[in-house]
């Protein structure tokens, strides 16, 4: 599996640049950013292991929480590790397979973390809106196939949006001017039309984040409507402080993306993509279990109940 390259040779590898800086702030990105991923990590297998092992984060939220500490974990793994190594080499060859592996996977990520996101404004809609029929609702066998058809849909949108990617020539160059196998900048190499297969890509970017966007506002359109409702305000904050968490997450990980993929000049500054993509691939998935934690009663409580077994354990 290759490309053609402009000598007509066959290229089965890219080379990544990286962001190409001064060698001393490589050095000093490389720790700041491993430090960084280790947050993430230790951050989302907490938050997993915290609400598999709470009796009071059995709930329906919680469930969806979870499955998002979990794709953070996959989406740091996919582009972190691989991003220390070009810092730390200033530059790193790449196979084309490894880059179209890599290319699907955080695709996945991304899509089914699209999806999931709307699927949790939809539970706070049910728990808000619909308190008497939440629990009928949101049973287990529910949240289940929920799930399930975030990952299934995310896993049609990545096979054919590689495809669509890989099925373009590149013949300019093998060097890709930026951290990872991403679109803009794969777009900088091809040689051949690419608009039929932009056309189809573009296409699903917008149904994916559009479709997404769409079941969030509409919910908290209707939880907004509920909360005028309530006459205490302390009624109202309470309420409020349930989706304030949700609403932060789902504003930083939207408008990045709406950034990168939807402000209609793809690839055309990719200094600007490089900044905005380490905000939501090595960034906010840090920044999730932070989020949750910090602006959530019930999670505090259950840190606390930890922090506290741990003292014990440690005075006997």
């Amino acid at each position: 599996i290759g490309f053609m390259a402009e000598n007509g040779t066959m290229v089965t590898e890219f080379v990544l640049m990286g962001f190409r800086l001064q060698a001393e702030l490589q050095i000093g990105l490389f720790f700041v950013f491993l430090v960084i991923f280790l947050i993430t990590m230790v951050g989302n297998l907490g938050m997993i292991v915290l609400i598999q092992t709470d009796p009071r984060l059995q709930t329906p939220m919680y469930f969806f929480l979870s499955h998002l500490s979990f794709l953070d974990i996959c989406y740091s793994s996919v582009i972190v590790p691989q991003f220390l190594e070009t810092l730390g080499t200033d530059k790193m060859v790449i196979t084309y397979e490894r880059c179209a592996s890599q290319f699907f996977f955080f695709t996945l990520c991304a899509s089914t973390e699209c999806f999931l996101l709307a699927m949790m404004a939809y539970d706070r809609y049910m728990a808000v809106c619909n308190p008497l029929l939440y629990a009928i609702a949101m049973t287990p066998q529910t949240r289940l196939g929920l799930v399930a058809g975030a990952y299934a849909g995310a896993i049609v949108n990545s096979v054919i949006r590689t495809g669509c990617t890989f099925s373009i020539s590149f013949c300019k160059s093998n060097h890709v001017d930026f951290f990872f196998c991403d679109l803009p900048p794969l777009l900088k190499l091809a040689c051949s039309e690419t608009r039929p297969w932009e056309w189809v890509i573009y296409l699903l970017a917008f149904l994916v984040i559009t479709t997404s966007i769409s079941v969030i506002l509409t919910s908290y359109l209707f939880i907004i409507q509920a909360i005028l409702k309530i006459r205490t305000a302390g009624g109202k904050a309470k309420t409020f402080s349930t989706c304030a968490s949700h609403m932060t997450a789902v504003t930083l990980f939207f408008g990045t993306l709406i950034f990168i993929y939807l402000k209609g000049d793809m690839g055309k500054s990719l200094e600007e993509d490089k900044i905005v993509s380490i905000f939501y691939t090595v960034v906010i998935p840090m920044l999730n279990p932070m989020i949750y934690s910090l602006r959530n009663k019930d999670v505090k409580e259950a840190l606390k109940k930890v922090f506290n077994r741990m003292r014990v354990s440690q005075t006997e």
